[in-house]
């Protein structure tokens, strides 16, 4: 890291950055899964089943994660050539549509237009694979888990602020022209916001550009070579199972509430703001001291046993009041796993293949957010406690690769050697 870096380091931009985008990513939360099941807002067919609701639920929530599947890659290449700056501005003009466009759904109760607004917000929504190869642009093999962590913390604090907002702007009871449709029009004018603070104060981070090939299937490229790289396929592995496991709890957890503790959208949104204290707590307060006494593969290897084992302790309080002594747990140990876990990953690629390969993680994690939801909405039927089972499951399985299979290899030239561009 140059001195000039040091002083003009770009990481509290940045950090704003994440922070306001996971806000409107945390406004989403409350409101998607009680704008299908409830039959009060009439997005289907009032006869449609309670399973059929929860399968349409599932298709929904897949949709935006396989959208990015496509989505994210290109938009990463496209930063390796233009810039970051750039293409972070483009993916955030792209995020205000596909807010206005789930308002305007919602008022039409459209639920194709719903659909086609979440497919529009996944493929544009590249921000957080953009700012993470902005860090890695910066930062040097010490700094990297740290800095990492603070992407982590302004994830938190999204998610504190975001759901909470989201459930009382859809709460009637609180203003009376409050709707489901106001969180997401109240979204588009963070993202608006954003994207100015984008425009003039995010700096550019990239140094040299770098001509990738940009293309439609580079997401199925990517899984391709995720698994084919011989000092990769492993650490793939590893983040696809761990991503697969926490987006079966994450992205169903809201269901598991509605059908076993009958919750509304106001008590969702208060439940994923208690999340994010504790997000905010793992990176801001313990990722910092902890990457500078131990390995960013020493901590992984505990926060992930740990998470697996805590998964399952929210299936047994019978009254919802108990899961607010499990959650902080399950907060911390994700949050201390996911900025190691990045971090290991980037440490895998020299300075001018950062974007390619946080590109192929990000085509991983996205293919991991994408099948979990569809999978849910079937084995809920059966149980509502399976979805957070097999969560508990994957990331048991991803530890266990981690530990058994896993050598954290430092040298990287081994990423151009397996040509990864070719």
């Amino acid at each position: 890291m140059t001195h000039a870096t040091k002083q003009k380091s770009p990481l509290l931009t940045i950090f704003i950055t994440v922070f306001i985008d996971l806000l409107g990513v945390g406004i989403v939360i409350p409101v998607i899964a009680p704008l299908i099941l409830d039959t009060s807002h009439n997005m289907l067919s009032l006869e449609m089943s309670r399973h059929t609701r929860t399968i349409v639920l599932g298709f929904l929530i897949s949709s935006f994660s396989l959208a990015q599947f496509f989505g994210a890659p290109m938009l990463g290449a496209l930063s390796d050539r233009y810039g970051r700056r750039k293409l972070l501005a483009l993916s955030i003009i792209g995020t205000v549509i596909g807010y206005l466009l789930f308002a305007t759904s919602i008022l039409q109760q459209n639920i194709y237009l719903l659909f086609a607004s979440r497919i529009l917000a996944g493929f544009m929504g590249g921000n957080i694979s953009i700012a993470l190869s902005s860090i890695s642009d910066f930062s040097d093999e010490k700094s990297k888990a740290k800095n990492f962590g603070m992407v982590g913390a302004a994830f938190g604090l999204g998610f504190i602020f975001g759901p909470f907002i989201g459930g009382k702007l859809a709460d009637p009871t609180i203003v009376s022209w409050f709707n489901a449709a106001v969180p997401f029009f109240f979204a588009a004018m963070l993202a608006s916001l954003n994207l100015l603070f984008v425009l003039f104060a995010f700096p550019e981070t990239l140094r040299a550009k770098r001509n990738t090939k940009v293309s439609m299937f580079t997401g199925i490229e990517n899984i391709g070579k995720a698994f084919r790289l011989s000092h990769l396929r492993i650490m793939f592995l590893i983040v696809f199972l761990l991503t697969l496991g926490f987006n079966f709890f994450t992205q169903f957890f809201q269901v598991f509430l509605i059908n076993k503790f009958d919750y509304k959208i106001s008590q969702i949104a208060d439940i994923f703001a208690f999340v994010g204290i504790w997000i905010v707590v793992a990176n801001g307060a313990l990722q910092r001291p902890l990457s500078k006494r131990y390995a960013p593969l020493s901590i992984i290897q505990i926060s992930a046993l740990l998470l697996g084992i805590a998964l399952p302790m929210l299936l047994l309080p019978t009254e919802s009041k108990y899961i607010f002594y499990v959650l902080p747990f399950i907060a911390i140990f994700q949050g201390l796993t996911q900025p190691n876990l990045n971090s290991i990953v980037s440490s895998q690629a020299g300075k001018d293949e950062q974007g390619q390969i946080l590109g192929i993680n990000q085509s991983v994690q996205s293919l991991g957010m994408a099948i979990p939801p569809i999978i849910a909405s079937y084995i809920n039927i059966v149980n509502i406690n399976l979805p957070i089972a097999t969560a508990s499951f994957c990331i048991l399985l991803g530890w266990g690769v981690l530990v058994v299979f896993f050598r954290n290899k430092k040298t990287q030239h081994a990423f151009a050697e397996d040509k990864l561009a070719n």
